[in-house]
C-alpha cells in the first residue's frame, strides 16, 4: 500500500488517508463573518476529490481578529449554521473537517477595526501601528478562543487548529521580533509562549482531551534574530502536556522578507519539529508530485503532507495520486467511469 493512502489515526479520529487541504483564506465570506455559496462549495468539492482532512480557513474569534473584512468568523452564535453545513457537506464525502481558530493581531486589515499586537510595532511602513494589548485585554482574547469553541462543537467539527503562524497575534507574541514586552508575557521562551499556553488550558477546558487539538507554528523567521525551528520545537516542548496532538508546520510572515520558495523548501522544519517534540506532523510547501509526498511520509520526515495551491488548481489530485502511486482508491461512484 502507498503511505499516502494508509489511514492515520489521530487519538480516536481515524484519517482515511495521509492528505490534507491547508486553511487558504478565500476572502469571500459576507462583511460580518458568515459563511457564503462559495464556502460550501469550495469545500464540498475538495472533500470529493479525496483528502481525508480539510481545515477550514482562518475563522476569527472576535471582528478585529480578522485578517480582512471578508473572512469568515466564530465571534456570533449565529456563525454556526453556515459552518455546520459545510462540516455535515464533507463529512458526507468522507472527509473530516478541523477549523483554523485565529486571530489576525496586528495584521488585521479591517479598517473598521482597532489593530492590536503584544506590542506596538507595525507591520511595515505601509501598515497601521498596533495598540498594546493590556493584560486585561489579553485575557479577553484567550476567553473569546473558548467561547469560539463552543461554537466548535455546535457545529460538529472534528479537530481544532490554534492559528499560531504566518504573523498573527499568537506567532506575535512568539518572536522576539515583534514581543518586546517586559512583564510575564514577554522577555522569555516561558514568557512568550504564556499566551498560547492560556488559550489552549480554556480551550481544553470545553473541547475535551479525547479531541484532538492541533497548533500551526511558523517554523521559521527567516531572519537570524527571530525564531528557528530548533526555538519552535522549545515552545511546543513547553506547552505540549496541555494537549497539543499535532503540529502543522509552515513558515514565514512574522515580518515582511523574501522567502526563497522551492518544493519542499519546509520539510526540513518539519523533520525537526517532529524528532524534538515526539508529536505527529502536517508539512508541505508547493507539494505538487504524489511521489514527493509518499518520500516525505516513508521517510518519516512527516506524518501528513499538506497540498494548497495544487488542490485549488486540482480538487481531484488525490484520486490521481493513487493512479501514480498504482493504489487501488475508491472514486466515487459518481466518477467511475473516469477511473
Amino acid at each position: 500500500m502507498a503511505k499516502l493512502f494508509e489511514p492515520l489515526f489521530i487519538k480516536n479520529l481515524q484519517l482515511k488517508n495521509r492528505i490534507v487541504m491547508p486553511p487558504m483564506c478565500q476572502y469571500s465570506a459576507s462583511n460580518d463573518g458568515f459563511v457564503q455559496d462559495w464556502h460550501y462549495t469550495h469545500y464540498t468539492t475538495r472533500a470529493i476529490g479525496g483528502a481525508a482532512l480539510i481545515i477550514i480557513e482562518a475563522t476569527a474569534v472576535e471582528p478585529r481578529g480578522r485578517i480582512s473584512s471578508r473572512d469568515l468568523g466564530i465571534w456570533n452564535d449565529n456563525h454556526v449554521e453556515g459552518l455546520k453545513r459545510i462540516v455535515d457537506a464533507c463529512h458526507e464525502y468522507g472527509a473530516k473537517v478541523a477549523v483554523q481558530l485565529a486571530h489576525a493581531g496586528r495584521k488585521c486589515e479591517a479598517e473598521s477595526e482597532t489593530i492590536v499586537a503584544p506590542s506596538p510595532i507595525p507591520f511595515s511602513m505601509e501598515h497601521r501601528t498596533p495598540v498594546e494589548l493590556s493584560k486585561e485585554e489579553i485575557t479577553n482574547i484567550s476567553n473569546s478562543f473558548a467561547e469560539a469553541t463552543k461554537r466548535v462543537l455546535s457545529a460538529g467539527f472534528d479537530i481544532i487548529e490554534i492559528h499560531g503562524a504566518h504573523g498573527y497575534l499568537i506567532n506575535e507574541f512568539l518572536s522576539p521580533l515583534t514581543n518586546l514586552r517586559n512583564d510575564e508575557y514577554g522577555g522569555s521562551k516561558q514568557n512568550n509562549v504564556r499566551f498560547l499556553r492560556e488559550i489552549i488550558q480554556k480551550v481544553r477546558q470545553i473541547w475535551f482531551m479525547e479531541k484532538p487539538l492541533m497548533l500551526r507554528v511558523s517554523a521559521e523567521d527567516y531572519d537570524a534574530l527571530g525564531n528557528h525551528p530548533e526555538d519552535i520545537s522549545d515552545y511546543i516542548n513547553l506547552i505540549k502536556n496541555e494537549g497539543i496532538d499535532l503540529v502543522n508546520v509552515s513558515s514565514g510572515a512574522v515580518i515582511p522578507k523574501h522567502i526563497h520558495t522551492y518544493p519542499g523548501y519546509q520539510i526540513t522544519f518539519s523533520e525537526i519539529i517532529k524528532k524534538s517534540t515526539n508529536l505527529p506532523t502536517i508539512a508541505g510547501g508547493l507539494i505538487t508530485s504524489p511521489l514527493m509526498a509518499e518520500e516525505i511520509l516513508r521517510n518519516e520526515r512527516a506524518d501528513l503532507v499538506f497540498l494548497g495551491r495544487e488542490l485549488l488548481r486540482n480538487p481531484y489530485w488525490p484520486l490521481e495520486a493513487s493512479k501514480v502511486l498504482k493504489h487501488d482508491y475508491p472514486w466515487p461512484l459518481q466518477y467511475e467511469r473516469a477511473k
